[in-house]
């Protein structure tokens, strides 16, 4: 895919910065899910989608997939959410947000360049329809960062999140996020820094 800038027009260029400061709301779009386990301060969208997109690539690398295209999806996941925020699944009993998502999101690339715009439709589709393996890893890549989240959660003391670790069993594919599931059950979050830290010397 090829975009040149000296063919485009100002107009068109404002859209595309439009489209960056839209993205840069995720920032401030919290997580609602974990404001029903008693999570004040959960993290952003961006923070989810920016982790997403690091277990996708090392999923994907491990599964011999395609990682630009898993990184595309995981990175524009959630992007939607700039326009209709976050809803927590108890919310989804209610609402159809599914019709909302697809609006929102068809609105946010219409303005894009048109080869950029037809790649984000197209990764989009794949991934709603989880027809090509880099969107079933895609999807793996949201489902474990929201459990390897709710597993820091756990370990900080909040016992309700442990709930949302058991959504991996049932819905992970890939056989190296069901591996890193597996092992993450058992595995303490804070290793990683008690292993660096000086009085662990």
């Amino acid at each position: 895919m090829k975009v040149k800038p000296e063919g485009m027009r100002a107009s068109e260029v404002d859209r595309v910065l439009n489209f960056l400061a839209e993205a840069g709301q995720l920032k401030r779009v919290k997580r609602s899910g974990w404001w029903v386990t008693g999570i004040k301060h959960p993290e952003s969208v961006a923070e989810h989608c920016f982790r997403c997109a690091v277990l996708g690539y090392l999923i994907a690398k491990a599964e011999k997939a395609d990682p630009y295209k898993v990184l595309m999806m995981c990175l524009f996941n959630d992007i939607h959410e700039a326009r209709i925020n976050d809803l927590h699944k108890v919310g989804h009993r209610y609402i159809d947000f599914k019709k909302a998502e697809d609006k929102a999101y068809s609105g946010q690339i219409s303005g894009l360049p048109g080869p950029v715009r037809l790649e984000m439709a197209l990764l989009r589709s794949q991934y709603a329809g989880q027809s090509t393996r880099e969107a079933v890893i895609a999807r793996d890549a949201d489902i474990l960062e929201c459990v390897l989240q709710a597993k820091e959660y756990l370990d900080a003391g909040n016992l309700h999140t442990r709930n949302f670790m058991r959504v991996g069993e049932k819905y992970l594919k890939s056989r190296f996020a069901r591996k890193l599931f597996l092992r993450l059950k058992k595995w303490d979050s804070s290793r990683w820094w008690r292993e660096l830290a000086v009085f662990e010397r």
